[in-house]
């Protein structure tokens, strides 16, 4: 992993430079954000992909992450999307651009089950001064049916 005085975002991707192409490294990622991010952590999100402005996460259903209706709950689908949006987001940005989710909705098309994929694809604005970036994050389940959309905007400000 990256120094630790390095800034989160930068140990992130470093992180994910030195991981992903390693077996079992995309697995190791997804555990160390887990602890990077502890929240995100607790649906045990894998992330399968990163590049800049580009995130794919998948996530296994299983009894932590369901409801009383049987099928996956709406805050591990919210989840989902933001750390899918988050990191896509991050990953496009220049160095020192800080980044804070400012707000979140979510647009629930079916009931989810089995494994989900959520995708995001972004592209960042040159950051000058303070700005909001709206991103999309859909999330498709084995039939690659929509099951869920999130809309995550993200405040950035310049270095």
């Amino acid at each position: 992993m990256a120094s630790p005085k390095a800034p989160p975002t930068e140990r992130l991707l470093r992180s994910w430079d030195r991981l992903s192409p390693l077996p079992g490294g995309t697995w190791l990622f997804s555990r160390l954000l887990g602890i990077m991010v502890p929240y995100t952590g607790t649906v045990g999100a894998h992330v399968r992909e990163l590049r800049a402005g580009y995130c794919r996460v998948t996530l296994r259903d299983r009894g932590r992450v369901r409801n009383h209706l049987n099928s996956i709950h709406a805050i591990a689908l919210a989840n989902l999307g933001e750390v899918t949006s988050g990191l896509a987001m991050i990953a496009a940005l220049r160095p020192g651009v800080r980044s804070i989710l400012t707000s979140l909705s979510i647009e629930f098309v079916k009931k989810a089950r089995g494994v989900l994929t959520a995708e995001c694809s972004c592209s960042a604005p040159n950051v000058e001064e303070p700005t909001e970036q709206a991103v999309t994050a859909e999330i498709r389940d084995a039939e690659a049916q929509i099951v869920a959309r999130v809309v995550a905007t993200w405040r950035l400000s310049p270095p």
